[in-house]
């Protein structure tokens, strides 16, 4: 891939969407939020970010706005199957230095991984770096919701198991359930609830809040995350709780689907 404002060739290692029905955690609690993270303005379609090295090793994030490009290699590449990603010059929206996750992948033959010097893109900020695992914040809250939805059967069974006892009565728990049913009422943020395919009928939700992040599926449970709570997962579980199908079924009326 040629990067016309990075001043070189790219080679593409992995690439990741920031559209409003889906974009990485760790990047905020809505889709607004992510964009402005990286400089971009919040359009309605999203974009595509591109990551991978130049010809010295120095690590890049590219920000396109050919989003289905970026769809089809991502797709290609979950069924294992090559594909060339290659963005028209012309779709480059920005080129910003660093990488915002952690890759253990790397272009053969050129310099090992590393950042280019601060002000290389031109922005003058510090080049992006995955978020520190050692703290717990914000993005730590959101990328633990993000580890949820990925891993849903392990910790349904978890509940299975433990009879899903949860701090029912957590003020932070109820603070981010009576938050998630305002979102049902006034519409939030575009990305604030999120909806995705889950099988059999089900759709799994995500809603993030200010200090808040909860996973659910629709006729089950539902888990959240607070940053009052480091590390701590608070369920909440469907025979607990006989209002929380009917704020599960209200949020998959107001949620973003993907395209």
């Amino acid at each position: 891939m040629s990067d016309d404002e990075g001043g070189g060739s790219l080679y593409v290692l992995t690439a990741v969407l920031l559209t409003p029905a889906q974009f990485p955690g760790f990047l905020g609690d809505d889709f607004p939020e992510a964009c402005a993270l990286l400089g971009v303005p919040p359009n309605g379609q999203g974009y595509g970010l591109v990551l991978g090295q130049d010809e010295e090793g120095a690590r890049w994030t590219v920000v396109v706005d050919d989003v289905s490009l970026v769809a089809a290699a991502i797709a290609s590449w979950d069924c294992g199957m090559e594909y060339d990603l290659s963005p028209d010059e012309r779709t480059i929206v920005v080129s910003l230095a660093g990488w915002p996750v952690e890759l253990s992948v790397a272009a053969p033959g050129i310099p090992e991984p590393h950042d280019p010097e601060q002000g290389a893109d031109g922005t003058g900020r510090v080049p992006l770096a995955p978020p520190s695992a050692e703290a717990w914040g914000p993005v730590q809250r959101r990328l633990g919701a993000d580890q949820i939805g990925r891993e849903w059967a392990d910790w349904r069974e978890r509940v299975a198991a433990d009879g899903g006892a949860a701090a029912a009565a957590h003020p932070g728990l109820a603070r981010a359930l009576e938050q998630a049913l305002e979102y049902t009422r006034t519409p939030p943020p575009a990305g604030r609830v999120r909806s995705a395919f889950a099988g059999e009928g089900a759709r799994t939700l995500r809603v993030d809040g200010p200090g808040w992040s909860l996973v659910a599926r629709t006729g089950d449970a539902a888990f959240v995350l607070l940053d009052e709570e480091p590390g701590e997962v608070l369920t909440v579980p469907r025979q607990g709780d006989p209002a929380l199908p009917d704020l599960l079924a209200a949020l998959e009326r107001v949620a973003v689907r993907p395209a």
